[in-house]
């Protein structure tokens, strides 16, 4: 007989809930995700296999303490195909398990989602930048397409894809056919982007190419610049990228630089940029050297040691924040809104998409503040 879902009147949601627009708090310039509870299910992978359900848990996924798995267990709030295990049970390949939590999502900037168009097949939207397009990692509900569903009740919809830190132009189809319509043309090479961005320096006149091999770490999150040194050096490793860029405008301290992505690989205009010279002003990522792999951004030891600082010092707003939604005695981020090692002081990427063109349709998106040239200095270079 399988086992109950842990918590007596607790709702357990799923990915088949969907967001409603009560879901969102907003504070402070962002928005947040009302805490809820949630069933997490995986599936026992093969090098998984052999593992006890506890030490699987604590080495896989490091957001939270051996003692707390051990009690999850206890509890049965990790359950092997919907039976209660001791916490020495040894999983099996292809069992199914079911994690149930309170679940904490990510914060992101506040600003609304602009619909531009919305059409009988295709829907354009504005996107804010740090808001993912759908739902990945730890966030769900704190998506385009969730917040979409949620306040303008726009589902199913059929992803475009822009990099969760970039703002600007998303197209979504609304239909199946009309998204392998979009599908074939991208395939056969018949869409133009255009994004703008905001640049180090003065960048210079006339249009330059960029052609580099971008070579993605996943594990860092971030991509490297690889070109031929000379004949008889070792070709360059990853992906053939290509990138355009056009100034249209600079003050003499930073630019305005319109860039026309031949190719589409990762951040290839952030990591192009840089390797002219001419970064985006604000990308920590790529201005210096110094990084932190994004693996250990809110994850890990560096979330577990936030984790263990967050339960002896609680944060002094979080009493003013558990007002607003119940608190759950074994969550681990619990009473704070956001999850633990997040420290909400992201702030908006100076890149942004402004322009898609087919073979018969074009769509736009208004440039951002940072790009709007009443905005800058008075101090200007002509091109």
């Amino acid at each position: 007989m399988a086992a109950a879902p842990p918590g007596a009147g607790i709702v357990w949601q799923t990915p088949a809930n969907p967001p409603e627009a009560q879901d969102y708090i907003f504070r402070n310039g962002r928005r947040y995700v009302r805490p809820y509870y949630f069933e997490f299910i995986s599936h026992v992978k093969n090098r998984w296999a052999g593992k006890t359900i506890v030490d699987l848990f604590t080495e896989e996924f490091k957001g939270r303490p051996y003692e707390y798995y051990v009690h999850a267990v206890k509890c049965g709030r990790l359950q092997v195909d919907e039976q209660t295990v001791p916490a020495d049970y040894i999983v099996k390949s292809s069992q199914k398990i079911s994690h149930f939590l309170h679940r904490h999502e990510p914060p992101v900037l506040g600003g609304n989602i602009l619909i531009l168009q919305n059409e009988v097949d295709v829907v354009t939207v504005c996107k804010p930048a740090s808001v993912p397009v759908h739902p990945c990692g730890q966030y769900r509900k704190n998506t385009v397409v969730g917040i979409l569903q949620a306040e303008h009740g726009l589902t199913p919809l059929f992803l475009h894809r822009l990099d969760r830190l970039v703002s600007g132009l998303l197209i979504f189809a609304k239909s199946a056919d009309r998204a392998e319509c979009f599908r074939q043309q991208i395939e056969a090479n018949l869409l133009q982007k255009e994004y703008v961005a905001k640049v180090v320096g003065v960048f210079p006149d006339g249009e330059q190419t960029v052609d580099a091999n971008v070579n993605f770490n996943a594990r860092e999150g971030r991509s490297t610049v690889e070109v031929c040194d000379g004949p008889g050096k070792a070709l360059p490793s990853g992906k053939q990228a290509c990138t355009k860029f056009q100034r249209i405008f600079t003050d003499g301290n930073h630019s305005i630089v319109l860039c026309k992505p031949v190719t589409g690989r990762t951040h290839q205009i952030r990591v192009h940029l840089k390797h002219i010279g001419y970064p985006i002003a604000n990308d920590e990522l790529y201005l210096s050297g110094n990084f932190c792999p994004r693996s250990s951004k809110g994850t890990g030891i560096n979330r577990a040691t936030s984790l263990a600082c967050s339960l002896s010092s609680p944060d002094p707003d979080s009493s003013a924040e558990a007002e607003e939604f119940g608190i759950d005695p074994m969550c681990t981020n619990c009473p704070n809104l956001a999850p633990v090692g997040y420290d909400g002081d992201e702030e908006a990427l100076w890149l942004h998409c402004v322009r898609y063109t087919g073979p018969d349709w074009s769509y736009e998106c208004p440039y951002p503040d940072w790009a709007s040239l009443d905005n800058m200095p008075t101090k200007k270079i002509k091109s």
